[in-house]
């Protein structure tokens, strides 16, 4: 089992650290970081889960575990990660970093110390809301193009890139989605065996007993993943679209299986009220499907005109 794991961990910082590397790619911010800025985010996704243990910073703090005692229940697993590369890092045969200048060394730490900490899902919003002002203030600032001049800002759209990556299993293909989804689930479920078996309040999407996997990855999407790549997109549009575009197909998929009402005993029938209700809910739902395929249809002949729009431009 751990084995299974940290395999699994090892392809997730595998998958991360490519899709940054796409995004870091881009043209509109190729131009933008430093080499060895772009090394730290790449060296960050690499080892932003080590040694996870398959539960929640919450989890860890509730049960006293060592680890939440050792970093006072602060980023518990973020501080462990780093803590378990830098401390490979030390062993002779893996301190790729020994002939590096000592002030490039401690640079260098410093950006993937900040950058998998950022990656703590307590910190999204502010995140998300520091990175929105940042763009939005720079863009003013020099006639609609990024410039990121001090330290401080450039980090900052680093660490928004580094943890959209961390979530983009969303922006994949279905196959690709749904297979992370399935090992997330399986993790989040033997967390919420553990706390059963110790009488603690079963966390949410942990309960084997009680799954919403449908309603939960169409909640992830809605308040987590699309606001954030919503801002990534504005950052480096047009490049983002075709993320976005799957995004949105990946959530319709497990929109179109959320079940539409509990089943009910043949021996305890619905009520007339509960029937009114259920049928007002299959209504609603029915008209917010016809709504999305218009969005969906609007936002492929868009992507398609930008498409023709970017190709002329580049021509």
């Amino acid at each position: 089992k751990q084995w299974y794991q940290r395999r699994v961990r090892a392809v997730h910082g595998a998958d991360v650290m490519q899709a940054c590397h796409v995004l870091l790619g881009y043209p509109v911010v190729e131009q933008v970081f430093t080499d060895l800025e772009v090394f730290a985010a790449l060296f960050a996704c690499a080892i932003h889960d080590v040694d996870h243990p398959g539960l929640s910073n919450q989890f860890l703090s509730t049960t006293s575990n060592e680890l939440a005692i050792l970093y006072n229940d602060h980023a518990v697993l973020e501080n462990h990660h780093l803590a378990t590369a830098f401390k490979f890092l030390q062993e002779d045969e893996l301190n790729w970093a020994n002939e590096m200048p000592d002030k490039q060394k401690g640079l260098l730490r410093k950006m993937v110390i900040d950058l998998v900490l950022a990656t703590d899902m307590s910190k999204h919003l502010s995140l998300m809301a520091d990175i929105k002002t940042t763009v939005e203030s720079s863009k003013v600032a020099h006639n609609g193009k990024l410039v990121l001049e001090s330290y401080n800002e450039r980090m900052l759209v680093l660490q928004g890139i580094v943890h959209s990556c961390d979530i983009s299993s969303a922006t994949k293909s279905l196959p690709i989605y749904r297979a992370w989804t399935e090992k997330i689930i399986e993790e989040f479920f033997q967390q919420g065996d553990r706390e059963r078996e110790l009488g603690l309040p079963i966390s949410p999407m942990c309960d084997r007993c009680n799954p919403s996997i449908e309603k939960s990855q169409v909640g992830f999407i809605d308040f987590i993943v699309l606001p954030l790549w919503e801002t990534l997109g504005e950052l480096m549009f047009p490049f983002c679209q075709e993320m976005l575009n799957q995004l949105n197909e990946n959530r319709n998929y497990y929109f179109n299986r959320i079940p539409e009402s509990p089943r009910c005993s043949i021996s305890d029938p619905p009520s007339e009220q509960e029937r009114n209700n259920l049928s007002a809910v299959s209504e609603k739902r029915k008209n917010s499907r016809g709504k999305i395929a218009e969005l969906d249809e609007k936002m492929s002949d868009l992507s398609s005109i930008e498409e023709e729009s970017f190709a002329s431009d580049s021509t």
